[in-house]
């Protein structure tokens, strides 16, 4: 560019020159006669026509030299030959590293240059192994490592800390081993250090506030231990610092902020974590002074005291995570800016403050297993946004606020012994006073009577006697109808038994209809009986979960097996009519990944109950955010649940013509064997227009509505593949679509990612951690794919039966694993449906 410059402006002085010439020329032939300038016009003419062509050789000659290719210098060629012999290629990617003269004019791949030196090496994602080399550090004009995502082992040369020019460090997900020697204190250009996901040891190093530049450090995932050097808390740069899942003891150092900075500069800290750890002591009321925090992680420690008063000064801070350690005092106050707040685990005492409602922003409150007293406040179900809400363990009394009720399930409020209304074992006593009958009424000249009465001990004896003969008679008269009940029970089941050989009634689609004595009526699909409608009625039942529709229970029977149980909701629903007509068709559905629907009852009061199989592990929301540190989902069974949640929509789509509508990953089921079964198929035909649209409300907020479904008559097959889109994604990244950042919903969280560098941190840590996985190109497709089918454009998105052709071609044989188990489990459906006609 320089050399350019340098010949424009030269061309441009011999312009200069030449049209003083040629004005010369002229004005000379113009002052002596009209003859001679035709004369002198000519022989300037042919001056001037010389003088251009020695300017276009000169032009030719300097774009000659600028085309020549720029050469790397000896002293890098060498180093990078050096680096190439200890890594070990297992793709062949660095085949390409072989002519010096292709190094800076792009032939060597990752390798960028600048003059002939080489100024950064990028080669992520490329399954290299072997060790870094000790030459690295011999690359005096190197700015950028990037490294990240392979199969690096050894220590970290030490020489690279001492390059004068370096700026990032990107050596994440690797197996590098050893210690952060002291020198990089000395590396003054440096802005970004990330060696997170490694085997690093040793302690944390010390870097000088007043030579560093640095605004991200990493170092998680590994097992630095010590001290946490008190000179990060002075760094005016540091935007981000992450130093979670360490081997850390000791305080929290008090100085963050107390450095000197300029009048023009501020602290830049926005993310701090330090979770699982050892750290001990008290949390500094000095991090109040870092005006920009947005994120706070210390949860998983032994941090003790109280949370500081300051902290309600941090305007901006959004994640606040203090859970699993042994802080007391009460409830603090917060910005209200605050969205995730967890506290689980701790020894906080005193009542849940009215001014929990001032949170207006709050998405995710934990305060379990703590010490919190008092009732539950109105006030928290002034939060709209709260979409988790955990308050088990704890010593709260009274009812809980139905509003809560409708949102959160019986787990959210367990463990608290003088709470009641939250599920179906702890009523609450009645509210309302019954009216008092005719004999009790008391005229008030009558009322002055009895209060001069006075009762003798002859009535007060009279009366215990008469109290105590009648919860005697009560008792006689339960214990009698227990025995009743218990002889007819035996009778039918004798019945049954003599009468096994014997058809059984069906009406029309294979139902079994039957009576109960209380005069409900419960119609059996696809075989013969298995339980009675007094059988369900008896049945312990425990809350599972509550829905829009209705209530999930688990009920289980007499003889010890288990039903899951959906009670609709009074007034959503259909006439009886209409309710019999739908519900008979979805009876009839049958498919390895949708939950077969097996009876449904109706009451003589009206009530309506869907009975479904059990599936044990419950949703695959729970089994994927709920489960605990211990149990580890790894790729093949995440992988083989989107196959078996895309294999239940081609067969709705294309055999029963079905569109799902309200696909999430709580409608997701999984049985013992981790296999998926879509729940809620077709219940949208069973309910009001009312009740359809606080369905589509609630997908929405949760996350999984594609963008042009804002009514239940706009579903179709495009938007149950962006809701299947979502739940890949949440299997992928380990996030639930609910869990908002920046605004942004789970697929444009995803985008943002996958256009920056930061790919690796797209992918859930669990499945990082695994070797196996690093650079695999199943997660990269399946990425690829999730992102296909929540394309905001429904042109876009592939149809149901294309995304398993292209799950397929990615894994064929977990696709057809997932293929044969179909096939058995309709041979056994088949096998079933005979035997029941057999019968």
């Amino acid at each position: 560019m320089e050399i350019q410059i340098g010949s424009l402006s030269h061309f441009h002085k011999q312009l200069d020159c030449i049209n003083k010439l040629k004005c010369f020329c002229f004005c000379r032939n113009s002052a002596n006669n009209r003859e001679e300038p035709r004369v002198y016009s000519f022989h300037g003419a042919f001056f001037l026509l010389t003088i251009l062509l020695i300017l276009c050789s000169h032009l030719v000659s300097v774009n000659a030299s600028d085309e020549a290719p720029i050469t790397v210098t000896v002293s890098d060629y060498s180093s990078l030959q050096a680096i190439k012999q200890e890594l070990v290629d297992f793709r062949g990617v660095l085949r390409t590293w072989k002519d010096r003269n292709g190094v800076c004019s792009g032939g060597w791949v990752g390798i960028k240059c600048d003059q002939g030196q080489v100024i950064a090496i990028q080669l992520p994602w490329k399954g290299l192994g072997g060790k870094i080399s000790s030459k690295m550090g011999n690359l005096q004009s190197l700015r950028r490592i990037s490294l990240h995502d392979n199969l690096l082992s050894g220590p970290v040369p030490h020489s690279i800390w001492l390059l004068p020019n370096l700026r990032g460090v990107y050596l994440f997900n690797n197996r590098l081993s050893g210690s952060i020697p002291p020198s990089i204190s000395q590396c003054p250009s440096l802005q970004s250090l990330d060696l997170s996901n490694n085997h690093l040891n040793g302690s944390i190093p010390h870097i000088l506030s007043n030579s560093s530049k640095i605004y991200r450090f990493n170092l998680s995932h590994n097992a630095f231990s010590g001290f946490i050097p008190p000179s990060l808390t002075l760094l005016p740069s540091l935007t981000f610092l992450a130093l979670q899942h360490n081997n850390l003891s000791g305080s929290i150092p008090n100085t963050w902020g107390l450095g000197r900075v300029d009048s023009n500069h501020t602290y830049q800290l926005t993310s701090l974590t330090l979770d699982h750890n050892f750290l001990t002591g008290r949390i500094p009321t000095s991090l109040s002074k870092m005006g920009n925090l947005e994120k706070i992680d210390l949860g998983h420690n032994h941090i003790d005291g109280v949370i500081p008063d300051e902290f309600a000064s941090l305007s901006k801070l959004q994640v606040l995570d203090l859970s699993n350690n042994g802080i007391n005092g009460s409830f603090p106050s917060f910005t209200s800016n605050l969205s995730v707040l967890m506290l689980d685990n701790n020894r906080l005492t005193g009542p849940i403050p009215d001014s929990v409602a001032n949170l207006s922003s709050l998405t995710r409150l934990g305060l379990s297993h703590n010490n919190f007293s008092g009732e539950i406040p109105e006030t928290v179900s002034d939060l709209k946004n709260l979409v988790f809400l955990n308050v088990s363990y704890n010593a709260l009394w009274g009812s809980v606020p139905s509003s809560l009720l409708k949102k959160f399930n019986s787990s959210s409020f367990v463990g608290n012994v003088q709470l009641c209304g939250y599920s179906i074992s702890t009523p609450c006593p009645s509210s309302i006073s019954p009216s008092p009958s005719p004999s009790q009424v008391v005229l008030p000249s009558q009322n002055k009577k009895q209060e001069n009465r006075k009762l003798s001990t002859k009535d007060i004896i009279l009366i215990a006697a008469g109290a105590l003969l009648l919860v005697l008679l009560l008792l006689c008269c339960l214990l009698l109808c227990c025995l009743i009940r218990k002889r007819s029970a035996r009778s039918k089941s004798k019945t049954a038994k003599t009468d096994i050989s014997m058809p059984i009634p069906a009406a029309a689609g294979g139902e079994v209809v039957e009576s109960g004595e209380t005069g409900g009526k419960l119609v059996h699909f696809s075989g013969t009986s298995v339980f009675t409608a007094d059988d369900l009625l008896c049945a312990t039942a425990e809350i599972m979960g509550k829905s829009t529709y209705g209530t999930s229970y688990k009920a289980t029977l007499e003889d010890g097996s288990m039903v899951a149980v959906k009670r609709l909701r009074e007034k959503v629903t259909k006439s009886q009519k209409e309710f019999e007509a739908e519900v008979s068709e979805l009876g009839k559905i049958r498919h390895a990944n949708i939950l077969a629907l097996r009876a449904y009852y109706l009451g003589p009061k009206g009530e309506k109950l869907l009975v479904f199989d059990y599936m044990p592990h419950g949703s695959l929301a729970s089994f994927l955010h709920a489960r605990g540190p211990e149990t580890v989902i790894n790729w093949p069974t995440r992988f083989h649940i989107i196959v078996g949640i895309a294999r239940g929509l081609v067969f709705l789509h294309t055999q029963e013509s079905i569109v799902h509508g309200n696909l999430t990953s709580s409608n997701v089921l999984l049985d013992e064997q981790k296999n998926p079964a879509i729940a809620d198929v077709g219940l949208s035909r069973l309910m009001t227009n009312a009740a359809n649209t606080n369905v589509i409300a609630t997908a929405g907020t949760l996350g999984y509505r594609a963008p042009e479904f804002s009514k239940l008559k706009n579903a179709n097959t495009k938007t149950d593949v962006y809701s299947l889109g979502v739940i890949m994604l949440e299997l992928l990244t380990g996030k639930s679509p609910s869990e908002a950042a920046d605004g942004l919903d789970l697929p444009q969280w995803v985008a943002s990612i996958v256009k920056e560098e930061w790919t690796n941190e797209v992918f859930d840590l669990e499945l990082m951690g695994d070797p196996a996985n690093v650079g695999s190109d199943e997660l990269l497709s399946t990425l690829k794919l999730a992102m296909h089918c929540v394309d905001p454009s429904p042109e876009e998105r592939p149809e149901a039966q294309q995304v398993i052709e292209k799950l397929e071609e990615i894994k064929p044989e977990v696709a057809q694993s997932s293929d044969d188990a179909r096939g058995v489990a309709a041979e056994d459906t088949e096998a079933t449906g005979v035997a029941s006609k057999s019968d």
